[in-house]
Order: C-alpha cells, then structure tokens, then sequence
C-alpha cells in the first residue's frame, strides 16, 4: 500500500475529567505547524464539563464518547473514529509536548510503521519520573526484549504515532462489543494498551523508530497509575501478548515455513536499549 508523501494528522486525546487540562492542550496542539488534520477528543463521562470545555477551546475538537470503560477502550474508539493518514497517540494532562508531533509524523514518513516516543532515547527526559517507576520500567522493558526481540528503550510511555492502514494488524477489541456484566475489563481496554500496541507491532514484524520525548508533569490533578497494580498487569500483558504471537505463528506458518519476525527498530550507537520508567 502507497501511503501520503503529505499525510494528514488525527490526535486522539482519551479524556476523563481533563476540563482544566484541556484548556491549556488544546490551543497547542491547534497551534502545530504544518497544522493537524483532527483532534478527536474521547470522552469517558467526564462531570467536569470536559466535553463543553473541549468545545469552546478549539470549537472544530470532533467529540467521541467512549463504548465502555477504560484507557484502552477510550483510544480504540478514538482510532475507529480517526479520519487521517497518521494517527497520534495524545495525552490529556499537559504531560506531552504538541511540539513533538512534528518529529512523529517525520519519522513515520521516512519509512516507520509505528513512531515510539521515548523518554530515554538521546534528546527525551521526564520531570515527572520517580525511581520506583524508573525501575519498574526497566525490568519490565528488559522482559518485552527479551520477549519479542525488540530494542524498546521506553516500553510503556503512551506518546506514539502511527499510520492508520495497521489499525487492522492491532486487533483491538471491538469498540461495539457490550461491557461485561461483572463490570472487569475487556483485554486491551486498560492502562496494559502501550504494551499490547508495542507487543502487537513486534510480533507483526513491523519497522518500528524510536522519537526521543520530554515528559513534562501533568498540569492538574493527579494521574490514575497504580505503580505496583499497573506493573503487574503490564507484566501478565507481556506474558499473555507472547503466547498470543506464538499461538498466531503456529496457525499461519506451515511447515518447513518461519513465522513473522520480529519488529526492526531503528538504532543509533548512542541510543540507549533497556532503560525506561514505567508511567
């Protein structure tokens, strides 16, 4: 497939709550030059007026409300929605830096798949990390190379671009699929999305380029992660995703036949491989 030489943009921004946080990210993203094709804001029956700030910020912001419950679900309704060539992966809470998108889009046009922000590539930092996540996330990104043969320096950072023609190789659970009964998440609806799209693009053998990030801290209130509920659920992400590619390999190669490979990562001497923090 031929994809744009002057590809068009959708950010997708998950929301919940993020009223006070909108009003700040919205005319920075509206500001980006060459200027974005869409911002899709998705709702998660936010009660601070959310949507209605949304609207009155950037009032061309497309609105989706999200199908169930969590982050992953918000960002699959968001992709579902997406009318671009590129879709970007955008955080709510003044975390991100609009100014970077640029750098995404450049190097999804030079021949990437998928644009993986990294804190930690030469060029990235954070002013919202703590040792515990740092190690956290190391020992979870040393697990996910290991894993799928990939050289991800920041597995779990959420800042990522990618062409919209691989939504189909992602499989993400079906935004028109009910929520359970029992009120759990669908896999692939929570925080574990960043690895079940890293995991997913590995086994599909994709060419994948890390973008180095600054990770600012969130302009209000206080983030939802969970350091220890969430790493664990991002290492049960690892181990259940690495049976999924080899279940997936066994049905689609036939003897004598190699399955997909790994995913290609473009590396330089001077960026780092296994050092992250877990977000």
């Amino acid at each position: 497939m031929r994809r744009s030489d002057d590809p068009s943009v959708s950010v997708v921004i998950p929301t919940r709550n993020e009223a006070r946080n909108l009003q700040a990210v919205l005319p920075t993203i509206a500001s980006i030059r060459p200027a974005v094709h869409e911002v899709i804001v998705v709702d998660g029956n936010s009660v601070d007026g959310t949507v209605e700030t949304a609207r009155q910020v950037l009032p061309w912001v497309r609105i989706v409300e999200q199908t169930r419950k969590g982050k992953g679900n918000a960002l699959a309704c968001g992709f579902a929605a997406a009318t671009g060539d590129i879709i970007v992966m955008f955080d709510a809470d003044g975390s991100a830096d609009p100014a970077e998108i640029p750098a995404f889009v450049a190097a999804l046009k030079a021949g990437a798949d998928f644009a993986k922000g990294s804190r930690f590539a030469r060029g990235g930092g954070s002013a919202d990390i703590t040792l515990l996540r740092r190690t956290g996330n190391a020992g979870l990104n040393g697990v996910a190379n290991a894993l799928f043969g990939t050289r991800h320096s920041d597995l779990c950072y959420g800042y990522n671009a990618f062409w919209i023609d691989l939504l189909p190789q992602l499989q993400l659970p079906p935004i028109e699929t009910p929520a359970t009964d029992n009120g759990l998440l669908l896999w692939g609806d929570g925080f574990e999305i960043e690895t079940v799209l890293a995991c997913r693009v590995a086994a599909a053998g994709l060419r994948v380029t890390e973008v180095p990030s600054y990770e600012r801290q969130r302009y209000f209130g206080v983030t939802n992660l969970r350091t220890f509920a969430d790493g664990l659920r991002v290492l049960r992400t690892l181990a259940a995703e690495r049976r999924r590619a080899t279940r997936q390999r066994s049905v689609h190669a036939g003897p004598g036949t190699a399955g997909p490979t790994s995913s290609s990562l473009d590396t330089r001497a001077d960026r780092p491989t296994t050092t992250g923090s877990m977000r």
